[in-house]
């Protein structure tokens, strides 16, 4: 499995969980992290938000089709061998992970909230990260 954390700064406990999980399921042939912009941080509050992008990989099947009305003929297709929704039921299955917080056929997305106080400081600040799942081009399975 190829895997790129070349743009993620690796802020986000959540999403470090998420990248060790899906590292272990299988179908999955690469896995890029990148921060996304719309990160902040202030005295009280500090909003992580880091986007995920999982390619599956890729199995060649036969297709048969009909050219030109009435010659039979065949072709090779492309097909993932998992999709969006089939990593939704694997994660929702999970106790650590759970359902996503909104999930369509595009996007997986978590929304993990926390207070995190240091210590020696009575005054905390509240960590809110933000995680969407996207599915990418995936590579073929070679045999």
């Amino acid at each position: 499995m190829k895997i790129d954390t070349s743009l993620w700064s690796a802020d986000g406990d959540f999403t470090q969980v998420l990248l060790d999980t899906l590292r272990t399921l299988p179908g999955i042939a690469e896995l890029r992290v990148e921060d996304a912009p719309t990160s902040r941080a202030d005295a009280v509050y500090q909003f992580l938000s880091n986007e995920i992008f999982v390619g599956f990989e890729m199995r060649a099947e036969r297709e048969r089709v009909i050219r030109f009305g009435f010659l039979p003929a065949s072709h090779l297709v492309l097909r993932p061998v998992r999709q969006l929704g089939d990593l939704e039921l694997d994660l929702r299955a999970l106790e650590h992970i759970g359902a996503p917080d909104y999930a369509d056929l595009t996007m997986l997305q978590y929304l993990r909230t926390q207070r995190v106080v240091q210590p020696y400081q009575t005054q905390g600040y509240k960590l809110v990260e933000l995680v969407r799942i996207y599915r990418m081009d995936a590579v073929p399975v070679r045999s």
